[in-house]
């Protein structure tokens, strides 16, 4: 009898160890959220005097909390205030407020004390408050508390959070979520290797995006130099291969939710092959079989139907963006909501899926929540500027990250230089895809490798998968699938 046990317990050690042992995720999750830093939407991670440092040693997060740097007052310097995360002003986040931000120095290093310089709009009938730029974001009075920033917090700081992620490019959301999507915002891998980007979104403004646009409609281009007036601006219609190239070649699938098929943050709009124009309409197979532009909570129903697809981007609506000036504070929300889908995906599709993993071997997500811009907001860590051709547009200002999975230890903070082709080199080593050349195969001089510089530091892949814990958030995703407000676009540039 005593033998008998030994054996089942050995049995089930051995189970355990096996359900331990990954070496890839089934699938990875994109969530692209909107226009923030670190220090502007974190702050509340710095709960005690010593969790939080600009030189963070073992669990620090790195958020500066007082001195900013501002070059327009005397001594330089300024102490931050607040400001709700649904505001009603909106910061300039094109090159040129980069530009102002940065304020390069001899040596062409980032100072970081030219925020001032950064241009604000404000919403009808409200005004700009003084230097909007130096305040931190909190919770509204209108939510309720303590959940508007919380549901961040807490993943934050259950699961990895990167001290060091940059996005990739110097300015607003249009070629940041070209990045994001496939590695580059040149209008062609020739374009990518000679240093010429998009830099900025349309213009004119609202008349649509990429290959849909009006006839009218251009984007600015940057070159080797940073210069945006050396070159014409051009129709915003491009082709290179994207991630989802490489994941069709190996005959995986790939979803891209946004709000709108003719928008900035629908990416595959602006790639010619994948939107497959008809007048201003993508009517090419690649995008009506994968892009889903009726409103980004359709990804919640895809969870709970087991549809998922191998690699989803998900940007958010307008009301659940962290856009400054067209939010209505429930991103944190819309965020926990699909990371509770997932987690919570076992029972909630009646033990059909299990996205998470902890519950079937073989069927674990990744997930990537990351911001596409700086929005304008203060933060003090300056991004390693790449040498020439590329150096002339990459790397932009800090984002936030944050790293979730069953495999994703307590309480990670990573201290290593990032940026959005560290996410693209990980999908595309995650599934052995091959690469594209463009950012997902450049990475920060602090690297010896930019093999390495994949993100697999988030993850222990020989731990027992964790146990899903919900949560806290002010409304889950029945509240957003059943919510009847008209989606818009997460912001009305």
């Amino acid at each position: 009898m005593k033998a008998a046990r030994y054996l089942l317990v050995l049995a089930s050690l051995s189970t355990a160890l096996v359900h331990a042992q990954i070496t890839t995720f089934k699938n990875v999750v994109v969530i692209f959220q909107e226009n923030r830093t670190p220090d502007n939407l974190f702050q509340g991670l710095c709960t005690t005097p010593t969790a939080c440092s600009t030189t963070p040693t073992g669990k620090q997060y790195n958020i500066q909390t007082k001195n900013w740097l501002d070059k327009s007052v005397p001594g330089g310097v300024i102490q931050p205030l607040t400001v709700f995360l649904a505001n009603t002003y909106d910061l300039s986040h094109a090159h040129s407020a980069w530009v102002a931000q940065c304020d390069l120095n001899a040596s062409g290093a980032c100072v970081m004390d030219g925020a001032a310089g950064v241009t604000c709009t404000p919403q009808m009938n409200t005004t700009c408050p003084t230097q909007p730029q130096f305040r931190y974001a909190i919770g509204d009075p209108n939510h309720v508390p303590p959940y508007t920033l919380q549901p961040y917090l807490t993943l934050a700081t259950q699961y990895a959070w990167a001290n060091y992620m940059f996005q990739t490019n110097e300015g607003p959301s249009f070629p940041a979520h070209q990045y994001i999507f496939g590695a580059t915002s040149a209008p062609s891998k020739t374009d990518d290797a000679m240093g010429i980007f998009a830099a900025e979104n349309m213009s004119p403004g609202k008349q649509g995006a990429g290959c849909i646009a009006n006839s009218n409609v251009t984007v600015k281009l940057i070159n080797s130099a940073g210069s945006e007036t050396a070159l014409a601006p051009i129709f915003p219609c491009f082709d290179h291969g994207t991630i989802s190239d490489l994941l069709e070649n190996k005959l995986l699938t790939w979803g891209y939710y946004a709000m709108g098929q003719g928008s900035i943050w629908t990416a595959p709009n602006a790639i010619s092959h994948i939107c497959g124009a008809s007048g201003q309409t993508c009517a090419g197979t690649d995008f009506t079989n994968n892009v889903d532009f009726t409103n980004p909570s359709d990804v919640l129903t895809a969870i709970t139907s087991c549809s998922l697809k191998t690699v989803t981007w998900i940007t958010p609506t307008g009301q659940n963006s962290d856009h400054a000036s067209s939010n209505t504070g429930g991103g944190p929300a819309w965020v926990a909501s699909i990371v509770n889908a997932i987690g919570n995906s076992w029972t909630q599709s009646g033990n059909k899926c299990d996205y998470w993993g902890a519950n079937s071997p073989g069927n674990e997500t990744a997930i990537f929540i990351t911001w596409d811009d700086w929005g304008g907001w203060y933060d003090h860590e300056p991004p390693a500027i790449l040498a020439s051709p590329q150096g002339g547009y990459q790397y932009g200002f800090r984002v936030p990250l944050i790293a979730v999975s069953a495999y994703t230890p307590v309480q990670v903070v990573n201290n290593r230089r990032h940026d959005f082709g560290s996410i693209l080199r990980f999908i595309e080593q995650n599934y052995k895809i091959g690469n594209l050349g463009f950012a997902d195969t450049r990475c920060d001089p602090s690297w010896t490798t930019c093999s390495s510089d994949n993100l697999s530091g988030f993850f222990n892949y020989t731990q027992t998968p964790r146990v899903f814990n919900t949560i806290p958030a002010e409304h889950d995703a029945e509240y957003f699938i059943n919510d009847k407000t008209p989606p818009t676009d997460p912001d009305d540039d």
